[in-house]
């Protein structure tokens, strides 16, 4: 095998490798802290050994440590200083809560933001508004599905075009709905989406700073009180708190024109 032969196969290996590492390290979440190699083996389809030896160069790198019973793993401190300092660097997890706090106070809804995760966006932060007795909800760290309200937001505005593209090639399953609803989530900065078996509603918009897209915020409820498309004062509301937090960003310009101003 020739030098430059030898190389390039050297290379595609070690970004496989690096491929492999990002998948065991999406296994973990707030709801599943610690994993088994075992466990992750199955998930991904590899053989014990391989999984065993990636995690045991993830443990040496500092992004995995071994588990008090020796069985499990979980994040590791460099994960945990990484993960730390990327949220640090996001001000838009430090001024939410309170623009949440009062949409959720003014609609009488659940408040919910998201940011784009390793495959999709992940809430980040959600308000309740307290007087209700019934309230509904989604759980922190929650990855929300393709045809969600706020992953239309960021399939329509999100700054890697390119990506966007290919998640509605390979996930739009029901004959370009979702490319079309994104189409028009782009020109109204707005989405909502109805899960017809729970009766749950959403409404999505926007959040830009001054570099673009960094989150999205949404309305949670039910079709009675949040029957969309058909709720105006809700989506008002929406819109003017999507668009205070993106002036806090300095990211108003980025906002399409007329947002908020009609239904989605």
């Amino acid at each position: 095998m020739s030098e430059t032969a030898r190389r390039g196969t050297e290379g595609t290996t070690d970004i496989q490798a690096v491929t492999r590492a990002s998948q065991i390290l999406a296994l973990f979440r707030p709801g599943r802290p610690h994993l088994t190699v075992a466990s992750a083996a199955l998930e991904l389809g590899l053989n014990r050994t391989t999984t065993h030896r990636y995690f045991a160069t993830l443990v040496s790198a500092g992004m995995l440590e071994r588990g008090r019973d020796g069985q499990t793993y979980g994040p590791g401190g460099l994960l945990v200083q990484l993960g730390t300092f990327a949220l640090g660097r996001r001000a838009v997890v430090d001024l939410a809560p309170a623009h949440l706090a009062g949409l959720a106070r003014r609609t009488g809804l659940s408040a919910a933001l998201s940011l784009w995760g390793s495959a999709g966006p992940v809430v980040a932060r959600v308000e309740e508004d307290s007087t209700n007795t019934v309230v509904v909800s989604v759980r922190v760290g929650h990855q929300l599905p393709v045809d969600s309200a706020q992953n239309q937001v960021f399939l329509a505005f999100m700054g890697d075009r390119a990506r966007a593209s290919r998640i509605l090639d390979e996930d739009d399953d029901d004959g370009g709905d979702l490319a079309r609803r994104v189409t028009r989530v782009r020109r109204t900065g707005l989405a909502t989406t109805h899960l017809a078996d729970s009766d749950i509603t959403a409404a999505g918009a926007p959040v830009f700073d001054e570099s673009g897209l960094c989150a999205t915020i949404a309305l949670i409820g039910t079709a009675r009180t949040l029957p969309v498309p058909e709720a105006p004062a809700a989506f008002r509301a929406l819109a003017g708190t999507a668009l205070a937090l993106g002036r806090e960003l300095g990211g108003e310009r980025h906002y399409p024109d007329g947002f908020g101003a009609g239904p989605p």
